[in-house]
């Protein structure tokens, strides 16, 4: 196999070999060459300690227990890390080794790695290193554990989350025995801190094939333990007289997601979950229609415990919070002007493609098409509002234009005469010009 590899990844092979060490580039790098994808993180593993990797690279640095060497470069502005062969025994919180032991061999390196996909090495003569078959999963577009999958797993819980995440970015499926073993310790994912498994989460949403990957995640039992308030979604039944949802709740949700047409995974989410209160408001009237009640609220309770738990940042929590309080919003040609900017102050301007971008993907995984006139004419009077004044800061002029043409000194006076300049603004008797305004305040002068 003849791969052209960057200088500077040949010169940290070479320098290692140079000083009688044994050299591999390992992991995601050897897949990613392997697929004609283009590699953005190389990690190296080698015979040699750290002590004696530093002896090749003094400007490294190696601050950890896990015989990883990192070395800048600046054609990465991440360090390229470097780490000994090692061998790993107990793994008492399901994520990290009790004790390590330096490897004699690669192939006691590649054991302990996660997937045969991952557990290839490449030489700096492009030889491939393949104890476990991963070449021939990659061609079979499986993701399969290396060795016992049961052990793979309790040795670092999230790898079950790693396995999903990593399938929905490439469109491969999870090997049976794989797949088997993630749902018999499902219940280890709650051994890892919630910052970890919130962001394999986001980083399956932001696949290519999110919607798969959630299915997966779903069947898998990760879900249930990882989202439980998703998992009741399914079975509730929405199918009533008058109503246009054809799915059940949960269904809906995961078509719903499968739509959305954000590339944001916040977004993504929030489309994943923002009927996440209608099991706790289901309701069947008499006639056999079903309601939902103030859904969207108890929704926006349950975002926002989901949130705190996964540990979202703020940002991230009140956006989310924002996308699911404010999705079922009424799209209406009679709607005033006052309805539209009230709508945008509660979702806020930056969030508006987002908002709508949600209510597409429900509209989608509702059963409905993907837009009608009132949601375009919606869209149009939403630019037309958003040029128009928000509040007394948006008028051309100030206090200061105010206190001279009138000549006031400061004083509640000033603000009585910019709320008047205002609602006649709002009220479109009056343009948003400060030659307007300058007028008015003459014509305020000589009354």
């Amino acid at each position: 196999m003849l791969v052209h590899l960057p200088d500077y990844v040949l010169d940290i092979l070479k320098k290692l070999e140079g000083a009688d060490f044994e050299a591999y580039i390992v992991g995601g790098a050897v897949r990613d060459i392997l697929m004609g994808k283009e590699v953005y993180d190389w990690d190296f593993t080698t015979n040699a300690t750290p002590e004696q990797i530093l002896k090749v690279f003094p400007e490294g640095f190696y601050d950890n227990t896990f015989g990883t060497v990192g070395i800048s470069h600046p054609s990465s502005p991440n360090p390229y890390e470097i780490t000994t062969f090692r061998k790993e025994f107990g793994y008492s919180d399901s994520r990290r080794p009790d004790k390590i032991e330096w490897g004699k061999t690669l192939k006691d390196d590649v054991a302990r790695r996660d997937f045969t996909i991952n557990a290839m090495a490449l030489t700096a003569k492009s030889e491939l290193i393949d104890y476990y078959e991963g070449q021939k999963d990659l061609k079979r577009k499986i993701i399969r554990a290396v060795g016992n999958p049961d052990e793979r797993f309790s040795e670092d819980a999230l790898r079950m989350m790693r396995a999903i995440r990593i399938a929905a970015e490439l469109g491969f499926t999870i090997e049976e025995k794989t797949l088997e073993a993630i749902k018999k310790n499902a219940a280890l994912i709650n051994r890892i801190a919630k910052e970890r498994v919130k962001e394999e989460l986001f980083k399956l949403l932001k696949s290519p094939h999110p919607y798969d990957g959630v299915l997966v995640f779903k069947n898998s039992g990760l879900m249930a333990e990882i989202l439980p308030e998703m998992e009741k979604a399914f079975g509730v039944e929405q199918k009533s007289p008058g109503r246009h949802h054809i799915y059940d709740v949960g269904e809906h949700l995961l078509i719903s997601l499968k739509n959305c047409k954000s590339p944001d995974p916040l977004v993504r989410f929030a489309t994943l979950i923002h009927d996440i209160g209608k099991p706790a408001t289901y309701k069947k009237l008499t006639n056999g229609t079903i309601t939902f009640y103030n859904h969207e609220v108890i929704s926006t309770k349950i975002a926002e415990n989901i949130s705190d738990r996964l540990k979202f940042p703020n940002k991230e929590r009140e956006r989310l919070i924002t996308l699911v309080r404010w999705h079922q919003f009424t799209v209406d040609e009679r709607q005033t002007d006052s309805a539209i900017r009230r709508f945008i102050r509660n979702v806020s301007k930056e969030n508006l493609e987002d908002m709508l971008a949600l209510r597409v993907a429900d509209r989608l995984g509702g059963g409905a098409a993907e837009t009608s006139w009132r949601l375009e004419e919606f869209k149009k009077r939403l630019i037309e509002v958003q040029k128009e004044p928000f509040s007394v800061r948006d008028l051309k002029i100030d206090g200061n234009d105010v206190m001279k043409v009138l000549r006031l000194g400061s004083g509640p006076r000033v603000g009585e005469i910019l709320n008047k300049l205002f609602e006649e603004v709002v009220e479109k008797k009056l343009d948003n010009t400060k030659e307007a305004l300058l007028e008015r305040l003459k014509e305020i002068s000589a009354s």
